[in-house]
């Protein structure tokens, strides 16, 4: 297993490699220049020459790209065209309301989307798995600022039940952050609930046909044990790959979700950062965004070893 994982750290390189290319190419395939952004309106081109050679900007593209991977090698991820700060540190600041956002979502999708699943699957061709099904597809179907604006009516302007944006840290307590996070938490999980509800359906019908399923119903065990025990578990690896998949989706997700709630998260400071073209920033948090997803794809593929004793590496 050790090997394995060394293998595939060493595997992700190339792969990361690839995308600093990708990222640090943003600034020259993305219109506009960050020195006339800069300089203004007003500024002679004297001024914008002047302040592209202070970035850094007149030097050619492989010397840029390498300075740039040097430093990043070295824990800098570059500073900030407009406030000046360390783009790590203005990373920082944000990652904890974008981690929360995304550790509520998740949870509230195992919680909901498995049983769901596994209820649909148990009532195949029912009324309840229509229904189930027929939300699924809704859920899979309404753009995420569709429900954010939807919940945030109802349940913040109309029912006056939760706040309707903002974001309060978990130091300050734990009811105060939670309800800050419920309805961005649902807005953004319902396409991922609904994916993952499908995906469980589909493994858990074609594990519910196997021979084993029918002795274990031959034997006289419950209904619940035979569900979520013998048949969930064996129909485990595709609900935990499209799980850690789903990862993407709420990475893009938190980009809008935080914008209709106002959360001050990684997703705002990326809207903010391509507003104002502040490259720096951008690249660092796509990068970030990269090395998750890469990460959670390692992490996947070690977690089917837990879920199904068969598989080796």
């Amino acid at each position: 297993m050790l090997s394995y994982i060394l293998r595939r750290i060493l595997a992700t390189l190339p792969v990361m490699a690839i995308v600093a290319l990708f990222v640090f190419s943003l600034l020259y395939i993305a219109p506009g220049d960050p020195a006339v952004v800069i300089a203004g309106d007003q500024a002679s081109p004297e001024d914008v020459e002047r302040i592209r050679q202070s970035l850094g900007l007149d030097r050619p593209f492989l010397i840029q790209f390498g300075s740039w991977v040097w430093r990043i090698l070295h824990g800098d991820l570059g500073t900030s065209i407009f406030t000046n700060l360390p783009v790590s540190a203005m990373i920082g600041q944000r990652l904890g309301p974008t981690l929360s956002l995304m550790m509520v979502t998740l949870l509230l999708t195992i919680v909901v989307a498995v049983p769901l699943g596994v209820l649909a699957a148990w009532k195949a061709g029912s009324f309840i798995d229509r229904v189930i099904m027929g939300f699924a597809v809704f859920g899979f179907s309404l753009p995420v600022f569709v429900v954010g604006y939807m919940l945030a009516y109802v349940f913040a302007l109309e029912l006056e039940w939760l706040p309707v944006q903002g974001y309060t840290p978990l130091t300050e307590g734990f009811w105060p952050w939670l309800e800050n996070l419920i309805l961005p938490a649902i807005a953004l999980g319902c396409v991922y609930i609904a994916l993952v509800a499908r995906i469980t359906r589909a493994a858990m019908l074609e594990v519910l046909q196997q021979d084993y399923i029918r002795t274990a119903k031959a034997k006289g065990l419950g209904q619940g044990g035979i569900l979520f025990i013998h048949a969930l578990k064996n129909a485990a690896v595709p609900i935990v790959t499209v799980i850690g998949i789903g990862i993407a989706l709420l990475i893009g997700g938190a980009v809008v979700t935080e914008s209709v709630f106002a959360i001050p998260g990684l997703g705002r400071l990326t809207i903010d950062a391509i507003l104002r073209r502040d490259y720096p920033v951008i690249q660092g948090i796509v990068l970030l965004f990269s090395f998750v997803y890469v990460l959670v794809n390692l992490m996947i593929d070690v977690t089917y070893t837990l879920v199904d004793p068969r598989i080796r590496y």
